[in-house]
């Protein structure tokens, strides 16, 4: 029973490109009860890796969050198993906007202690009593309400490249770090104001919207679907579309293009870019925005030192990693004093 990835990324990406055949990138999230996440976890893992599907999975007695590609010839089967899940039965799918054979190479289904890490320790609340989900037509009238106080909900390296109009854009690295900074500048408005969030998806903002009902703000509002379902319906219906930029994503795409403009610059020499890169260098990883010509001058690093460390041969470039652990500080999303022009 194969309950682990057995190719390489590299190797999936050669089976795809010879494949030749369509992939749609796809999420969805469920808050539910799961009684045993790790047997659930294999349960999923064998049927989507019969399916040809890869992603990112994560399973927690909170429910599931997936963010998945899945082969366009098998939709149908992938949709008919989740139906066959009760409490995933015709479960909101949110089809991407711009989709790519590459979005994902593997499939990680893991367990987790929550689907989306709030740091909470406060068990009183219940999830599941959300705010009301608002479509985007609802949403843009919502909007024009000089009563609604419009809060993003996702990190500030995601709003740097793309936002809704007017909206509150916590300077925030996580999603835990935003909760408490948005009840402390808001507490005043518990009872006049709407308060209305967004995130990618929805998932975010499922759970903040509980967290402050149980605050004690009582107009309480998320866009359902977050920016994804928004993007598309505002389309279909000939909307407004009030959101200007790039939806960032998290896969390998790293972003989606909603609106033309662009208003966010490059980290290295301020020129006008929202292209989300991460530095070459193995041991570094930042994420931060890089337009094309820093690309070529730095070989897509953030730096002349991880430039030339990059320059050297792999098992160099593997020794001087040795006994270094990857710790979440050579992650943060474009914080690095090396960025002359970071958010």
């Amino acid at each position: 029973m194969q309950l682990y990835n057995k190719l390489s990324a590299k190797e999936r990406a050669t089976l795809i490109e010879e494949a030749g055949e369509d992939r749609l990138t796809l999420s969805f999230y469920a808050y539910a009860k799961i009684g045993n996440p790790k047997l659930f976890r294999n349960y999923l893992f064998i049927a989507w890796d019969a399916m040809e599907v890869l992603g990112r999975i994560y399973i927690a007695h909170e429910g599931i969050n997936a963010q998945l590609s899945v082969p366009a010839k098998k939709f149908d089967e992938f949709k008919n198993f989740l139906d066959s899940i009760y409490f995933l039965e015709n479960i909101r799918l949110n089809i991407a906007i711009e989709h790519d054979l590459k979005s994902f190479l593997k499939l990680k289904v893991k367990v987790r202690d929550k689907i989306v890490a709030d740091g909470l320790e406060d068990e009183s609340f219940d999830v599941t009593n959300k705010g009301v989900h608002v479509d985007a037509d609802k949403f843009n009238e919502l909007l024009n309400d000089p009563n609604t106080i419009l809060v993003d909900m996702r990190n500030h390296y995601e709003s740097e490249i793309g936002h809704f109009k007017g909206a509150v854009t916590p300077d925030v690295d996580t999603f835990r770090d935003s909760l408490s900074i948005i009840e402390e500048d808001l507490k005043e408005h518990k009872e006049d104001k709407n308060l209305v969030m967004y995130c990618t998806g929805g998932i975010r903002c499922e759970k903040a919207s509980a967290y402050y009902k149980h605050k004690g703000f009582k107009k309480v509002f998320q866009l359902e679907g977050g920016i994804i379902e928004y993007a598309r319906q505002v389309e279909n219906l000939s909307l407004e579309n009030k959101f200007v930029g790039k939806n960032f994503v998290f896969d390998h795409r790293r972003g989606e293009r909603i609106t033309d403009e662009v208003i966010s610059n490059c980290h290295q020499c301020g020129k006008a870019c929202d292209t989300h890169v991460n530095c070459a260098n193995e041991a570094c990883h930042l994420l931060f925005i890089q337009c094309e010509e820093c690309s070529k001058t730095m070989d897509t690093c953030c730096s002349n030192t991880c430039k030339e460390i990059n320059a050297l041969p792999f098992e160099e470039q593997k020794a001087l990693r040795k006994g270094i652990p990857n710790s979440n500080k050579i992650f943060k999303k474009g914080r690095s004093e090396v960025l002359k022009y970071k958010h």
